[in-house]
């Protein structure tokens, strides 16, 4: 029987290219202080070994490692150590010279899933990092099925679906969100976005991301774990490092219902759907 209620944490930190040492001393920090804040599920942010900004593919090739390699390892040292799920995104060497922007889920056993992200953000296709071809995967653990994905997979609505309809309760996120200017007052549309993903699907999402400056790239921070109603959990911090925390109920995830008479997946109609499956054609 798994847990219903736990402690989520989403580590917000500031990386850097060319700091493979201490980006490690860093997360493995703010995992530390998680566990001990009470966290059973830890979120990092996407490409947390090693910063974001390459210059070009020979730095994001030195910088990569496999998924035996140093951070991996640790990070599953420190989840049997303090019995923690870990997700955190990493620059993972993968077949031949390829390189992917990946994530990992590890529980007390070690690594339990492996995602590369598929749909790549802006410079990433600029012959750094290869997409991934697989599904998002969705994770038995013993707290309950975690869904995993990257950053930009967050802004298709159809990914979400997919992890919300193999049955997870919990989808956790590594981002980096660059910061983009916004009208006084208003919250960042990425965290809108995850707000929409959640409430449609009734389902909890937690999302890590980064602050600070790197190579002249600001970073937006607002680090969130969002309820099944699409409300925020925490306070939207944009500007500084921090862990931020809440207590779910994954019992919550498991009801899909509305309404008395409206449910946000036996409502759905697939068979008017079926456009979305399509490639889009674009004129020359």
């Amino acid at each position: 029987m798994s847990e219903t209620k736990i402690v989520v944490a989403c580590c917000q930190l500031s990386l850097a290219v060319g700091d493979a040492d201490g980006n490690r001393a860093k997360v493995r920090s703010a995992i530390s202080d998680a566990a001990r804040a009470g966290a059973r599920v830890v979120v990092l942010p996407e490409l947390a070994n090693t910063g974001y900004m390459f210059a070009d593919i020979d730095e994001l090739r030195a910088a990569a490692e496999p998924l035996n390699g140093p951070t991996i390892t640790e990070w599953a040292n420190l989840a049997a150590q303090y019995g923690l799920i870990i997700v955190g995104g990493f620059a993972e060497s993968g077949d031949g010279d390829l390189v992917y922007n990946s994530a990992v889920l590890i529980d007390e056993s070690g690594v339990r899933t492996r995602y590369r992200k598929a749909h790549l953000w802006n410079r990433e296709k600029d012959n750094l990092f290869t997409p991934g071809s697989d599904l998002p995967p969705v994770v038995d653990t013993a707290v309950g099925r975690i869904g995993v994905m990257i950053c930009y997979d967050l802004e298709f609505p159809e990914w979400i679906r997919m992890v919300a309809l193999d049955g997870a309760e919990l989808l956790c996120a590594p981002v980096n969100w660059p910061l983009y200017p916004a009208p006084d007052g208003e919250r960042p549309t990425e965290i809108v976005k995850i707000q929409a993903g959640a409430t449609v699907n009734r389902m909890f999402i937690a999302a890590a991301a980064r602050v600070g400056q790197e190579r002249g790239q600001a970073w937006l921070g607002g680090s969130v774990i969002v309820d099944a109603d699409g409300f925020p959990l925490t306070e939207i911090q944009l500007d500084t490092e921090t862990i931020v925390l809440a207590t779910i109920n994954l019992a919550d995830a498991r009801d899909k219902a509305i309404s008395e008479r409206n449910n946000v997946q036996t409502d759905r109609r697939p068979e008017l759907y079926s456009r979305i499956g399509k490639p889009l054609e674009v004129s020359p």
